[in-house]
C-alpha cells in the first residue's frame, strides 16, 4: 500500500484571483492645481492659461493622474477639461480627485473589462494578501462582477479562506 500524497487543492476546480495579478505599471501622480491660481484662490483665465502653455506635460508620459485643487478655491469645470485636453495625449488615465479616488477609478475600469468565462460555475478565492495599493472598493466591485457566474466565493488563501457566498441551485 502507497501512502501518496495527493493535494486535493491542485485537482480541485478551485481558482483563484488576486487583484494584485492586475495592478497596471505607471506612475501616480496628483497634480494640484492652486499653485496656477491667482494668490492659490482665483482663477483668472488668461494667467492659468498662460501657466498651463508654459506647463511641460511630457512629462506625464504613461502617468495616470489625478487632478486636484488642495485650496478651498471654485474652480470652474472647463479649467480641468482644459487641463484634460492637454494632459491626456501622454497619460494612461486623468481624474478629478486623490490617489485613493485615481486607484479606485483604474481598478473600476479593471474589473468593468475582466473575462470571467473560466470562472464559471467554478468556486473562486479572491486572494486578500498584497503589496500593491488594492482599494477596497475593487473587492466589491469584484464581488458584483463574479456571484452572477461562479459557484462560490471565498476570501483569503486556499488554506485559510472566509466564505462569502455560495449559489443554491
Amino acid at each position: 500500500m502507497t501512502n501518496e500524497i495527493i493535494n486535493r487543492i491542485a485537482n480541485s476546480q478551485l481558482k483563484t484571483i488576486d487583484l494584485e495579478d492586475y495592478y497596471p505599471k505607471g506612475e501616480r501622480t496628483v497634480i494640484d492645481i492652486k499653485h496656477w491660481l491667482f494668490q492659490e484662490l482665483i482663477l483668472k483665465e488668461n494667467d492659468f492659461r498662460e501657466h498651463l502653455k508654459n506647463h511641460d506635460w511630457s512629462q506625464y508620459k504613461n502617468h495616470f493622474v489625478a487632478l486636484t485643487c488642495s485650496s478651498d478655491a471654485i474652480i470652474p469645470s472647463w479649467a480641468f477639461m482644459l487641463i484634460a485636453t492637454l494632459i491626456s495625449p501622454f497619460s494612461k488615465k486623468v481624474i478629478i480627485g486623490n490617489l485613493k479616488e485615481l486607484e479606485t477609478s483604474i481598478f473600476q475600469e479593471i474589473i468593468e473589462n475582466l473575462n470571467l468565462e473560466e470562472y464559471q460555475d467554478k468556486p473562486v478565492i479572491i486572494k486578500g494578501c498584497s503589496n500593491k495599493p488594492i482599494p477596497e472598493t475593487a473587492y466589491i466591485k469584484l464581488i458584483e462582477k463574479l456571484q452572477p457566474v461562479v459557484k462560490s466565493i471565498m476570501f483569503g488563501e486556499a488554506c485559510s479562506t472566509v466564505p462569502l457566498f455560495k449559489r443554491i441551485n
